[in-house]
C-alpha cells in the first residue's frame, strides 16, 4: 500500500538523550548535503535551460533542453533518495513513458509535467531555499560552539574591546568583571541555543521535504498509471485464460476424446475376436494399450494449465514440491513457507504456474545439472526464487516459455525479475503481495 505522506523519523526533544543527537544527525545528514546537490542542480540547469532557449530557433536547443529536463531528473532522483533515507518512506512518482530521440519525440518528452516539476525544484525553489537552511544551520551552529567557548577566547580579544555584557551593564547588575560577565553570558546563549537546536534542525529538514514532496512526488498521477497498468494487466489474464479454456475444450474434442473413442472401439473389437481370432484380438488390444498411452500423454500436456488438485487441498508448498518431484533435473526445495501453510488463492495460482513454467524451462533449455526452489512469506510477500547452474541467457522475450509469466504476474500485482548470464547460473525472483 502506498503512503500518501513521507513517515518521519521519531522524534525526541530532550538534549541529554541520545536519540536526541541521532536525530539531530539525521536531520543535519540530509540538511547539509542537500546545499551542496542544490548548487550543483542550480549550475547545470541554469547553463542547460539558458542555451536550450537561447538556441531554440535554430532546433539545437531542443534536444538541449531534452537533455536539461533528463539533468533536473537525475538530480530529483538525489533528492528523493535523501529524502527516503532521511523519512524512511516517501511518496510515489510518476514520469510519463520516454520516447524515441525524434523531434516529434523530444516535443513529448518535454511534455511531461513531472520533468517539469523536477526542474523547477532544482532551478528555482532548492537553491535559495537551502541557502537559507545551510546559512541558519551553520549561523547557529557557530553560536553555539563560540558561546560555549567564549570564557577561553576572550583573553585573545584586543584589550580595548567593548563585549556585549559591559554594554547591557550585565557585568555591573551581576558585580563581576566585564571578561567575566561575558563569558557567563555566552555560555547562557550558547545552552540555550544547544537545547533549541533540535527543534530548529527539525523544522527545517521539515520544511525542505515538504517543498521536495510537494514538486518531486505525484502521488495521484502514479496510483492512476498503476491502476491503467493493473487494468490492462488483468484484461489481458482474463482475455489469456477464456482463451486457454477455449483452447483446451478444443484441443479436448481434437485429441483425448477421439483417441478414447477409438480405444474403446478397438476393445470392443478385440471382445468381438477374442475366441475366434486371438492373434487379431492381441493385436486389436496391442493398438488400444497405444491409444490410452497417446491419450494420456495428450492430458498430461493439457493440465499443464490447470491448478492440481493437490494445490487447492494442501497448498503451494506440497504442490510446488509435487512439480519439483517430477521434474527431469533434480530440484530442492526450501524456505520459510511450511508445510500446509495457506496463502490467498489468486497468490497461490500465480505461483504454481511460474513455479510449473520455471522448472520445465529449467528442464528443456537450461542444461542445467540442479536447481533449487526457495519459498519464502512474510505477512506481506510472497518471494520465490528457482537457480539453476545450467548456460543461463533467459530471458523474458517473446519465444520464451517466460514471457507469459509478466502478465499473469501483474494480475496479483506481483513482479518478476531473471538474471541470468551467459555461462549462468540462472536466477527467477518472483514477488507476489500478500495484502488486499
Amino acid at each position: 500500500m502506498m503512503n500518501s505522506t513521507a513517515s518521519l523519523p521519531r522524534t525526541s526533544w530532550a538534549i541529554w538523550r541520545p536519540a536526541t543527537w541521532r536525530q539531530i544527525g539525521t536531520d543535519l545528514f540530509y540538511i547539509l548535503p542537500g546545499f551542496l546537490v542544490s548548487i550543483a542542480s542550480f549550475t547545470a540547469l541554469t547553463a542547460l535551460f539558458t542555451l536550450g532557449l537561447s538556441t531554440i530557433v535554430v532546433w539545437v536547443g531542443l534536444p538541449v533542453l531534452v537533455a536539461c529536463l533528463a539533468t533536473a531528473r537525475w538530480f530529483a532522483n538525489l533528492n528523493r533518495a535523501a529524502m527516503k533515507r532521511w523519512a524512511s518512506s516517501i511518496p510515489p512518482v510518476h514520469y510519463r513513458p520516454a520516447h524515441r530521440f525524434t523531434i516529434s519525440g523530444m516535443f513529448k518528452n518535454l511534455a511531461d509535467p513531472q520533468l517539469w516539476k523536477d526542474f523547477a525544484h532544482g532551478f528555482l525553489v532548492a537553491f535559495p531555499l537551502r541557502t537559507a537552511t545551510f546559512s541558519v544551520v551553520l549561523s547557529i551552529m557557530a553560536a553555539i560552539l563560540g558561546g560555549l567557548t567564549q570564557w577561553f577566547w576572550l583573553r585573545f580579544l584586543p584589550a580595548d574591546n567593548t563585549s556585549l555584557a559591559a554594554l547591557i551593564g550585565l557585568d555591573r547588575f551581576m558585580g563581576v568583571s566585564p571578561t567575566v560577565a561575558e563569558g557567563i553570558l555566552g555560555v547562557f546563549y550558547g545552552i540555550a541555543l544547544l537545547l533549541l537546536f533540535p527543534f530548529i534542525t527539525r523544522l527545517l529538514a521539515m520544511a525542505d521535504a515538504a517543498v521536495a514532496r510537494g514538486l518531486l512526488t505525484n502521488e495521484n498521477a502514479a496510483l492512476r498509471a498503476r491502476d491503467e497498468k493493473l487494468t490492462t494487466s488483468r484484461a489481458q489474464v482474463v482475455s489469456e485464460e477464456a482463451s486457454t479454456l477455449r483452447r483446451i475444450e478444443r484441443d479436448l474434442h481434437d485429441g483425448p476424446q477421439q483417441r478414447l473413442i477409438r480405444l474403446q472401439m478397438d476393445v470392443e473389437a478385440a471382445q468381438r475376436r477374442m475366441d475366434t481370432d486371438p492373434a487379431a484380438a492381441r493385436e486389436l488390444m496391442d493398438g488400444a494399450l497405444e491409444q490410452s498411452r497417446e491419450a494420456l500423454n495428450e492430458l498430461r500436456q493439457l493440465s499443464r494449465g490447470i491448478a492440481p488438485p493437490l494445490l487447492a487441498d494442501r497448498g503451494l508448498r506440497a504442490a510446488a514440491e509435487s512439480l519439483a518431484a517430477r521434474s527431469t533435473v533434480p530440484v530442492s526445495v526450501a524456505g520459510s513457507l511450511e508445510p500446509g501453510a495457506r496463502l490467498p488463492q489468486s497468490a497461490e495460482n500465480a505461483a504454481y504456474f511460474v513455479i510449473s513454467e520455471a522448472l520445465a524451462n529449467v528442464s528443456k533449455h537450461s542444461g542445467a545439472c540442479q536447481a533449487g526452489l526457495s519459498l519464502d512469506a512474510t505477512a506481506a510477500t510472497l518471494v520465490v526464487e528457482v537457480i539453476d547452474d545450467g548456460v543461463g541467457g533467459a530471458h523474458v522475450g517473446k519465444g520464451h516459455g517466460l514471457s507469459g509469466l509478466v502478465d499473469r504476474l501483474a494480475g496479483v500485482d506481483g513482479s518478476l525479475e531473471i538474471i541470468s548470464p551467459d555461462g549462468g547460473p540462472t536466477t527467477l525472483r518472483v514477488d507476489i503481495p500478500l495484502h488486499g
